[in-house]
């Protein structure tokens, strides 16, 4: 493969990265090997050998990854972490000292809330949770220390969209810089970057890797000097993607186009017949005509992903009697796995959070999130309606 740019996602997906080397001594191998080794020997001592000293530094196949990922949202730079948590932490070490400010969108992982209020909090680092489904309420929580807007669209668990190009021009105009975790779209469906946002963050164990069997995390951007600050973090620091984990990796995004596509349409389909449920309060699905901000997502986006939450009538118990008669679908969590994954986020995923706060974003008890896997939609369907039948509600 050449350096031509303008190749397509697919495209670039399985050749970035991993283009034949076929100079004297090498191989021509089409697929990147695993190179183990932790430290690289030079015969002059202050050359290193084709820029390689040791893995934590750089290693040639999480370098083919990290390649493929800046591919992949139209990015000049990547960068690959042993994990989503890890990405994020050394990002948000690169970009705040003690006493600076995040705006972040109310309804967050669990895992980000956590990392906010558990552990930078701890640095003098505030962060100010905010409903930005609504951009104007971005400026009345800027503050002369704000230096970073957190953003997930769709957000985890409610599937709430933000404008990122009207929250990135907001936070451009005061000097503050906007990341953007793409995970639940995948940079098939969404390029933060291209919609103003500075940097893009995603758990690289979702639906880049794609088969459950990896935790890795990634970042990508554009910018050279902000590069810089996380690529030496990234060393200093040291949460690298391991080469083994840098080519799961690199071998899932081979597929990431045709398993988006089925993601969603498996989606689509199930969100339909879940709105028709009697069992079932509400469905949030960004796919959906019913969705309230349906339109933003046909805006901003290629398409609508794999994520669906609904709500459904009852309890707890009557959650947890509907999860734990389910055959098929894994109650688990993690999400975007060519497994169908199901969930309970108040006792899962957003256990962390106090019950009071996973009220005010909406985070009921009945609440599901469902990862739609890329199986038969019919087998999936018939799973949900043999537990419905078994649920008293």
């Amino acid at each position: 493969m050449t350096t031509k740019k303008n190749y397509g996602f697919s495209t670039n997906s399985i050749h970035r990265g991993e283009e034949p080397d076929f100079s004297e001594g090498s191989s021509g191998e089409v697929t990147v090997p695993i190179h183990l080794s932790s430290t690289f020997a030079r015969r002059e001592v202050d050359k290193p050998t084709g820029g390689y000293e040791y893995s934590r530094t750089l290693n040639p196949t999480r370098k083919a990854l990290e390649e493929k990922l800046a591919s992949l949202e139209n990015a000049k730079y990547g960068l690959a972490f042993s994990s989503g948590l890890a990405a994020q932490s050394t990002l948000l070490l690169s970009l705040l000292k003690s006493g600076d400010h995040v705006v972040a969108f109310d309804d967050l992982y669990g895992g980000a809330k956590r990392l906010f209020n558990n552990v930078f909090s701890r640095f003098d680092i505030k962060t100010s949770y905010v409903n930005l489904v609504k951009t104007d309420s971005l400026i009345s929580n800027i503050k002369n220390n704000t230096k970073l807007i957190w953003l997930e669209s769709p957000t985890n668990p409610l599937l709430k969209l933000c404008d990122i190009a009207a929250v990135s021009k907001i936070a451009h105009e005061n000097n503050i810089l906007v990341v953007v975790d793409n995970t639940f779209l995948s940079p098939y469906f969404q390029n933060p970057l291209e919609l103003g946002a500075d940097i893009v963050i995603h758990s690289s164990t979702k639906y880049l890797a794609g088969h459950s069997d990896v935790v890795s995390g990634s970042i990508m951007l554009s910018d050279e000097t902000l590069y810089e600050k996380i690529k030496y973090n990234q060393n200093a620091i040291g949460a690298i993607a391991s080469p083994f984990d840098s080519y799961l990796v690199l071998r899932g995004i081979k597929t990431l186009s045709v398993r988006m596509e089925k993601h969603q349409e498996n989606a689509i389909h199930i969100a339909n017949y879940l709105e028709k449920h009697p069992k079932v309060k509400r469905v949030s699905y960004p796919g959906l005509n019913s969705h309230p901000q349906h339109l933003l997502a046909k805006h901003q986006a290629k398409g609508y992903g794999g994520m669906i939450t609904f709500e459904l009538n009852g309890d707890i118990q009557t959650a947890r009697q509907f999860l734990e008669n389910l055959k098929l679908i894994s109650v688990a969590e993690s999400l975007g796995g060519v497994e169908s994954l199901i969930e309970q986020p108040a006792v899962m995923t957003h256990s962390s959070l106090t019950q009071s706060a996973r009220e005010k974003i909406g985070i009921t008890d009945t609440l599901i999130r469902f990862s739609v896997g890329i199986e038969d939609v019919d087998d999936l369907i018939d799973d949900l309606q043999q537990s419905f039948n078994k649920v008293n509600s």
